[in-house]
């Protein structure tokens, strides 16, 4: 069953966690549990979009995720491109604003074309948000923001006793804040993600693996989320 719509989050955020292990299950490729994956962000989009979502943010690659196995990390590499290729071709692309958070520097030259590529032509779009974290640590962000504040010092730009948490939330790769994050795959850490902007977010941890979640998982979380009363430390 639906939640009311003035129960219902505007922004999730998500761990796409378990493709691997999916993989192992499926006794195939630990490569193609991300493509499983990947095609499973396609329903998420329409799930979103029939339930109200306004913005999500999804943990696809973290800076861990460097040190995978070179014949992997290609394969994610692929991943990327093509489904940057496929949502330019969506007619849905028309609504959503992409914004890709993370050192994508560190990614390969046509990789990073891609992404900028992506965000570049939707970023007028209005309707809905989409922010995937790639390259992406809390506290690598944490320490980027450190660094354009303290450049921004260093040019004057900024009295460093007018420093507060809106100048710091303004410096980050994102200042929104989500609601309600999920993580998939059975682990109850939340892992160097939106360190900062998950102060105050509700949690919930499912066993099922990403590529395993269903439309019927994602309400059964909105209807969790819908009985809890967030206090924000008061």
């Amino acid at each position: 069953m639906k939640p009311s719509d003035n129960k219902i989050p505007k922004h999730i955020g998500i761990i796409l966690d378990g493709n691997r292990r999916f993989a192992k299950k499926l006794m195939i490729k630990p490569w193609k549990g991300h493509e499983w994956g990947a095609k499973k962000l396609e329903n998420l989009l329409g799930w979103s979009k029939e339930l109200g979502i306004k913005e999500l943010t999804l943990y696809a690659f973290s800076m861990q995720n460097f040190n995978r196995p070179k014949n992997e990390f290609d394969y994610l590499m692929k991943i990327f491109k093509d489904n940057v290729h496929i949502l330019l071709k969506d007619p849905r692309a028309k609504e959503i604003k992409v914004n890709i958070i993370g050192r994508i520097y560190l990614f390969p030259e046509d990789v990073q074309k891609d992404l900028r590529e992506v965000m570049e032509k939707t970023k007028d779009n209005k309707r809905f948000i989409l922010n995937i974290a790639l390259a992406y640590g809390g506290r690598e962000e944490l320490i980027d923001a450190v660094r354009k504040i303290g450049e921004q010092i260093k040019k004057g730009e900024i009295d460093i006793d007018k420093i507060n948490e809106e100048t710091f939330s303004k410096n980050l790769y994102m200042s929104d804040e989500p609601e309600l994050i999920i993580r998939t795959g059975g682990e109850k850490r939340t892992s160097n993600f939106l360190s900062y902007q998950s102060a105050y977010s509700e949690w919930i941890f499912l066993d099922k693996m990403w590529p395993e979640f269903e439309k019927e998982d994602f309400i059964e979380c909105l209807n969790e989320y819908s009985k809890r009363q967030r206090r924000f430390g008061r």
